[in-house]
């Protein structure tokens, strides 16, 4: 959690109240992201939601099944809580603790998350069977960690992100921010791209717009995973809507979630920026 808002509730409801009235506006909220898939509940802060949704997306673009997401992201979670740390266990660093020493690359690539994902990949994809492997297995054999039961207490979580931001979970996953500064739609769109590969979005003003064709399940799982892509990484985008598929999330409503909204096409992902 970032420090004003632990500032913020050190100094109390009454400052809160008052800076509040002097600036004319409601007080900042607290910003997270939550999964909520089938009865689990997971709530991770804007840095993780900003790596996991990167590891669907990865996987998404390699063609890689969801289970390969749970496995990513289950063993970031132990290895650095999903956080893109510069230091770790003698020269492990980054999102998997991955060491120079044991050939994963260099300290400055494995800190760039896409290199750090898409080695873990490149690995996973090596071990036999790794989508009928308990995940703890799966992970440990990409891993080789000191405690290869560890990755076992974070598969509840793991699924749910995984299950929402690869699309097989609609209007599951959200985020509740503040409001940011407007973002660029080119630079959402070159994002999306480096990320999924292209999806054939296009800039519309100040929007992103990517139709999808073919059968209808696909289209509804291709759809929601970007759309829940670019709620993840709104606030790092300065995101301001997205819609598909009759539902919206907004920056300024975002503490209601998905809502309602006829006009969102079933085939069709609006990013807006502005």
């Amino acid at each position: 959690m970032k420090l004003r808002w632990l500032l913020a509730g050190a100094l109390g409801v009454g400052a809160i109240t008052i800076a509040a009235t002097l600036n004319d506006r409601e007080p900042n909220r607290a910003e997270y992201c939550v999964a909520d898939v089938e009865g689990t509940r997971t709530q991770i802060d804007l840095e993780q939601a900003r790596w996991t949704s990167l590891m669907a997306a990865m996987a998404q673009n390699r063609g890689l099944p969801p289970r390969a997401t749970t496995i990513a992201i289950a063993t970031a979670y132990q290895e650095s809580r999903i956080h893109n740390i510069d230091y770790g266990d003698r020269d492990s660093v980054g999102l998997f603790q991955q060491r120079p020493s044991q050939g994963w690359g260099s300290v400055e690539e494995i800190l760039q998350p896409p290199y750090a994902i898409g080695k873990f990949y490149d690995g996973l994809v090596k071990v036999p069977d790794y989508t009928t492997l308990e995940i703890t297995a799966a992970a440990q054999a990409v891993q080789r960690s000191a405690f290869p039961q560890a990755y076992a207490q974070h598969e509840p979580a793991s699924r749910s992100l995984a299950s929402s931001l690869r699309g097989y979970s609609p209007a599951a996953f959200t985020c509740q921010l503040n409001e940011s500064g407007r973002g660029s739609a080119q630079a959402v769109l070159d994002d999306v791209n480096a990320a999924f590969g292209s999806l054939g979005g296009v800039v519309e003003g100040d929007d992103v717009v990517t139709r999808f064709t073919g059968p209808a399940e696909d289209t509804e799982i291709r759809g929601w995973s970007l759309a829940q892509y670019a709620v993840a990484n709104a606030a790092h985008l300065g995101i301001t809507s997205v819609s598909f598929d009759g539902r919206r999330w907004s920056v300024a409503d975002s503490p209601e979630g998905w809502t309602s909204s006829p006009d969102a096409a079933s085939d069709t992902v609006v990013i807006r920026t502005r």
